[in-house]
């Protein structure tokens, strides 16, 4: 059950992080380009908040699994263990966080400028946080 999980994170990591950056480089390009703000633009964001926000359900079950019978002490002082148990997780609910903002500004916004430049932002720092505690090691 945990293999198939740990798959289905992994996996889904991917397809997260192709539609974060997907909705990152729209809002740079049409915060720049004064486009025009389309349903297409929202279905792009509300596709990586979703792949985001299962991915973020995912790992939630996988560290409750992982850390069942886990010694927290061991844990923060094992560099690798920290990154995985701590640092990977923590950036997941932030980059999830982000998203979930940057998606609802997007959504309320006023004006196509105040939509791209809020998507650009937001998911942006999504972006940036999901690279940051992504575990190139394990990729593949």
């Amino acid at each position: 059950m945990q293999n198939i999980l740990l798959n289905c994170h992994h996996y889904l990591a991917f397809i997260a992080l192709i539609l974060i950056a997907w909705a990152t480089i729209n809002g740079i390009i049409g915060n720049m380009s004064e486009k025009v703000w389309e349903p297409k633009h929202q279905k792009v964001n509300l596709f990586a908040l979703i792949a985001t926000h299962t991915m973020l359900l995912l790992g939630v079950v996988l560290l409750g699994m992982a850390m069942a019978n886990a010694d927290m002490g061991e844990i923060m002082k094992n560099a690798v263990a920290r990154k995985q148990y701590v640092e990977h997780p923590m950036m997941g609910i932030l980059a999830a966080v982000f998203v979930t903002i940057g998606n609802a500004k997007s959504k309320k916004g006023v004006g196509n400028g105040k939509r791209f430049k809020s998507t650009m932002i937001f998911y942006g720092i999504a972006l940036i946080l999901v690279l940051s505690r992504l575990p190139f090691e394990k990729l593949f």
